[in-house]
């Protein structure tokens, strides 16, 4: 598809280790993380429905009757667990991702109320899609280690040579209807990012190719 990537660009400031970093790799690390905790933040604000995982954490909460916090640390540590086949490792980025996200996602789920438009609403959500998107793609250039959730994804696309769009939209998906199963609750919003997440984050790092003059 013209103008989406389906691989990560190779950036000036991408690590040679993933635990290596460089102050030119600062800003798009802790930059996208912040975008990608900020977008979640605007769609819990919505109401319109949160995404994937989110979804799943609610639904296994409900059946370990634990919180969804529990829940959502708990999903986290299996997911690193498949990191395991690949040989997918860990790093400064993967860190960072549980730091960042959850405090850019806490800070605007306090400071930005939720509209009493339902077109405002839907606005919130599209912007939190992109958000995600743009955030994604900037943090997983730093090659600093991806987040678990992005660490599946990234281990299948270099395992298979899959597209990362099409990686990401499988994972997705399969998570939210798992997630709808257990009986997590979902919404418009949900459906959105699910069927958009992978696709906008293709065009985010095209985005990011084009802007910093690399293929």
């Amino acid at each position: 598809m013209a103008g989406v990537s389906h691989k990560i660009p190779v950036t000036s400031w991408r690590a040679t280790s993933t635990w290596a970093l460089r102050p030119r790799m600062v800003a798009p690390l802790v930059g996208g993380l912040c975008l990608f905790g900020v977008g979640e933040g605007l769609l819990v604000v919505s109401k319109l429905g949160a995404t994937p995982w989110t979804v799943f954490a609610q639904g296994l909460a409900r059946h370990l009757h634990v919180s969804v916090g529990w829940s959502t640390a708990l999903i986290s540590m299996v997911v690193l667990l498949f990191w395991i086949p690949f040989r997918e490792r860990p790093g400064l980025g993967t860190i960072a991702n549980l730091v960042f996200i959850a405090a850019a996602l806490n800070e605007t789920a306090a400071v930005v109320a939720t509209p009493h438009s339902l077109l405002l609403r839907v606005v919130l959500v599209l912007a939190g899609i992109e958000a995600i998107g743009f955030g994604s793609a900037l943090y997983l250039t730093t090659g600093l280690g991806p987040g678990p959730r992005d660490g599946l994804m990234t281990s299948i696309h270099r395992k298979w040579n899959i597209s990362v769009v099409y990686v990401r939209s499988g994972i997705e998906l399969t998570v939210l209807i798992i997630g709808v199963i257990l009986g997590g609750i979902f919404g418009v919003g949900t459906i959105l990012f699910a069927a958009s997440i992978g696709f906008c984050i293709g065009l985010n790092l095209s985005l990011v190719a084009r802007l910093v003059g690399v293929n």
